[in-house]
């Protein structure tokens, strides 16, 4: 047969997924679990990742970037969530901001930015979900208006990542058209230390290094150079860096799952029990666990399209397919966690295994960053062009 197509990665991104694996391995879910419940960031494995040139290869070489695309910034973070060490901020920093600012930011503003982002010095958060809007991004209410020279930023956001480790947050707010009256989306770039802009933690049952913030901005003043490229073009802008956002959780998940599958694994061939055989030759656990690795398999792929899709310049095709990599991968995610708890019985839930801490991660996987049923809706009427439900 000539001609067939076969998917494959690239050599250079199996090859950075190698060297990625390796380094996250060094620090592991041991290193993850002892910084999250110590209430501290992955600052040691940020740094070496940042001066290797891990987080910013989706970043133009121009600002000190590998100039590559989603779908490898997406292998870094499903290989250190293989190996144990999910972190939101790799979502948020790279993928959402330096995406955001690599296609809209003003020259001034790659500039300044975008070679921090790259090495890791500089981090990022996002501020779009407030406590009256949820997923619906039209009832936004933190608004901005001219004053002089300035914008004057007020408003509420919550569950913001990563605010305490963020040098600035790229904050979702709308503007009103003087003409017209009508509300437009804008984005701007707010320091974290900018008078009266406040954050304040919100307490968490889930044992995470990256933490979650309510985040309140009264008059914040911020200079003209604070808006994110071109107001005319905010909705644009902002669908950009949700794709993205979208295809990272989907990787994140994606490794988690590989991360917990792994795990249950090494435990069913070690495992004896019964007739000096271990528990992972009874059918009761073989069948589910490989349920759970196809089921991985198909979400990895789906995510590696959704990327392929966004690299390539399709916004359009790109949101279907990151919509659908992310229900997936959350899926299997949830599915692989349970499954692994199972396996492991009371060991499951037992911190040296650290599958405990895991249910609940996993668990967000489908509430984050836009839950199974937005994204059923999304499919329901974009894909199968069914009525609007809501």
């Amino acid at each position: 047969m000539t001609g067939a197509m076969i998917f494959d990665e690239p050599t250079e991104r199996r090859e950075l997924r190698s060297a990625v694996s390796a380094l996250a391995s060094r620090y592991g879910s041991e290193y993850y679990r002892a910084k999250a419940k110590e209430g501290a960031y992955l600052t040691e494995l940020w740094k070496e990742a940042g001066g290797l040139g891990y987080l910013g290869v989706n970043i133009p070489e121009e600002y000190g970037g590998g100039g590559g695309g989603i779908g490898d910034l997406a292998a870094v973070l499903e290989e250190f969530s293989a190996a144990g060490c999910p972190t939101l901020m790799m979502v948020v920093s790279p993928a959402i901001c330096g995406t955001v600012l690599s296609r809209f930011g003003t020259p001034d503003q790659r500039r300044r930015l975008l070679p921090g982002l790259a090495s890791g010095e500089r981090i990022m958060a996002f501020a779009i979900t407030e406590p009256d809007a949820g997923s619906n991004s039209h009832r936004i209410t933190t608004t901005a208006r001219r004053d002089g020279d300035e914008w004057v930023l007020d408003g509420r956001k919550t569950f913001i990542s990563g605010v305490d480790v963020a040098d600035a947050v790229l904050v979702v707010g709308r503007i009103e058209d003087t003409d017209t009256g009508r509300l437009s989306a804008a984005l701007f770039v707010v320091p974290t230390d900018t008078p009266g802009f406040e954050a304040r933690r919100i307490e968490m049952d889930l044992i995470s290094p990256d933490h979650q913030y309510q985040l309140f901005m009264d008059g914040v003043r911020l200079p003209a150079d604070a808006l994110v490229g071109d107001p005319d073009a905010g909705l644009l802008q902002l669908f950009a860096g949700l794709n993205p956002e979208r295809i990272m959780a989907a990787s994140l998940a994606t490794g988690s799952a590989r991360h917990a599958l792994d795990k249950a694994v090494a435990y069913a061939k070690e495992r004896v029990v019964w007739r000096d055989r271990p528990i992972g030759a009874h059918q009761g656990l073989a069948h589910p666990l490989a349920q759970v690795k196809i089921e991985t398999e198909q979400a990895r792929l789906m995510t590696q399209h959704a990327a392929l899709r966004y690299d390539a310049g399709d916004d359009a095709g790109a949101g279907e397919a990151a919509n659908m990599a992310k229900y997936a991968a959350a899926e299997a995610c949830v599915r692989s966690v349970d499954q692994a708890v199972q396996t492991l019985g009371g060991n499951g839930l037992a911190s040296e295994y650290g599958l405990g801490s895991a249910i609940a991660a996993a668990r967000l996987a489908r509430i984050a960053p836009v839950s199974r049923e937005m994204i059923l809706n999304y499919v329901a009427q974009q894909s199968l062009g069914l009525p609007k439900s809501y």
